[in-house]
C-alpha cells in the first residue's frame, strides 16, 4: 500500500529547503506518494533538475508563520499551506498530513477542517520515543495546556490501543506522570485520573515520576499538554547538553580523542536514541484524520522521520483504531466529549 502524504513545505524554521530535502529522502527510501503543499515557485526551485514521479506540487499561496495567532490566521488565510494540506486529507486525496509549521495553527486547522472523532473530547499530541530496549508513547505533549481529568482518561485509552497496534503488544503498561509513585500523590485532578484508570480495563501500573520516564517502566505515559511539552523539550535539551559536553571532553587530550574514536559507533547509537530527528514528530490522536506535527526546527532527517511516522500510521490503520477505541470507551470516560456536535466554531472550543 502506497501511502499518500500531504507535506506542508512552507512550515518550519528551515522551510522550504529542509522540508523538500526530507521529502526527497522519503521518496527515495519509503513507499510513499508525496503531495508538496506550498508556493509553486519555491517548490519548483527546490526540485530543479529532479524528476520524481512520487512527488507532485499542490499550490498554496499563503503561509501561516510561527508568530501568527493560531485560530485567527487559520480563518484569515484559507489558502495557507496548512489549510490546503488538511483539505486534501478531508477530501480523501491524501491519507495523512505532515507539517513542521505553527503548532497551534496546525491543531486549530485540524479541528476546524477534520473535526474530532466522535466520543473524544480533545485531541492529544502523542510521541513515540525510544526508552531502553523498547519505546514509550508520551501524550499529551502540547495540544492541551488546560485540561480536565476526563480528557487524560481518554488519552490513556487512545494511547493504549495505539501502542498495541504500533508495538504489537497485547496489554501495554499505562502510567500516569506525577510527582510521586503513590496513588495519593499529585494534584486533586491527577488523583482523580489515577482512580479512574485504576478502575478501568487498561493495564494501569500506577503513577510514574519523571526520573523513570526513560527507563521503560511503561509503554504509555499520560500527562497534560503543558507538562508533556516541558518534559519532551527538557529531554531534547539534556541530550544536546550531554553530547555537547562529551564532545568537549573528547577534544581535551590525544588519549581522549583515541578513546572517543574507539567508542564512536556506540556513542552514535546512543545519540540516535535521544535525537529528536529520529522521533518522527507527534501524531495528533483524536482528530478525524491523520496528522503528524513535527518540531519547528526540523531538518531534512526530522522531516523524513515525520513522513515515515505518517506512513506507519496509515499502514497500521490508526484512524480506524481511534474511532473504534472512542466507541468502546466506557460511558463514564466519555462524559464531556462534546464533539457529537459539528466541528468547533469559536476559539474557546479549539
Amino acid at each position: 500500500m502506497t501511502a499518500r502524504i500531504a507535506l506542508d513545505i512552507m512550515g518550519g524554521d528551515h522551510a522550504p529547503h529542509e522540508i523538500v530535502a526530507g521529502a526527497l529522502m522519503a521518496a527515495g527510501g519509503l513507499d510513499v506518494e508525496l503531495l508538496l503543499v506550498g508556493r509553486p515557485r519555491e517548490a519548483e526551485a527546490e526540485l530543479r533538475g529532479i524528476d520524481n514521479k512520487r512527488i507532485r506540487i499542490v499550490p498554496a499561496d499563503d503561509v501561516i508563520s510561527m508568530d501568527d495567532h493560531p485560530t485567527e490566521s487559520v480563518r484569515a488565510k484559507p489558502n495557507a499551506s496548512i489549510n490546503v494540506g488538511l483539505r486534501l486529507v478531508k477530501s480523501g486525496e491524501a491519507d495523512a498530513f505532515v507539517t513542521a509549521g505553527n503548532t497551534g495553527a496546525s491543531m486549530a486547522a485540524s479541528l476546524l477542517t477534520l473535526g474530532r472523532v466522535k466520543g473524544i473530547a480533545r485531541p492529544a499530541l502523542a510521541i513515540l520515543f525510544p526508552t531502553g530496549d523498547s519505546a514509550t508513547l508520551l501524550l499529551d505533549v502540547g495540544a492541551n495546556a488546560d485540561w480536565r481529568p476526563i480528557q487524560l482518561v481518554q488519552f490513556a485509552h487512545m494511547g493504549s490501543s495505539y501502542t498495541q497496534k504500533m508495538l504489537g503488544l497485547a496489554a501495554p503498561r499505562v502510567a500516569l506522570l506525577s510527582i510521586g509513585e503513590e496513588d495519593s500523590k499529585g494534584s486533586q485532578e491527577v488523583v482523580e485520573v489515577n482512580q479512574a484508570l485504576r478502575n478501568s480495563r487498561l493495564n494501569f501500573v500506577g503513577n510514574i515520576e519523571s526520573k523513570d520516564l526513560l527507563k521503560g517502566h511503561a509503554e504509555v505515559v499520560v500527562t497534560d499538554g503543558f507538562t508533556g511539552n516541558v518534559v519532551i523539550k527538557l529531554v531534547e535539551g539534556m541530550s544536546d547538553l550531554m553530547f555537547g559536553e562529551l564532545r568537549k571532553v573528547v577534544e581535551l587530550t590525544p588519549w581522549n580523542k583515541a578513546a572517543g574514536f574507539i567508542l564512536m559507533s556506540e556513542l552514535r547509537k546512543v545519540r540516535r536514541k535521544l535525537d529528536y530527528t529520529e522521533y518522527g514528530g507527534a501524531v495528533l490522536l483524536g482528530v478525524d484524520g491523520l496528522v503528524v506535527i513535527s518540531h519547528g526546527r526540523s531538518n531534512a532527517r526530522a522531516m523524513f522521520s515525520a513522513i515515515r511516522a505518517a506512513k506507519d500510521a496509515v499502514e497500521h490503520g490508526v484512524l480506524d483504531l481511534v474511532r473504534e477505541v472512542a466507541a468502546e470507551i466506557p460511558a463514564k470516560a466519555r462524559r464531556g466529549a462534546t464533539n457529537d456536535a459539528p466541528a468547533p466554531t469559536d476559539e474557546e472550543d479549539i
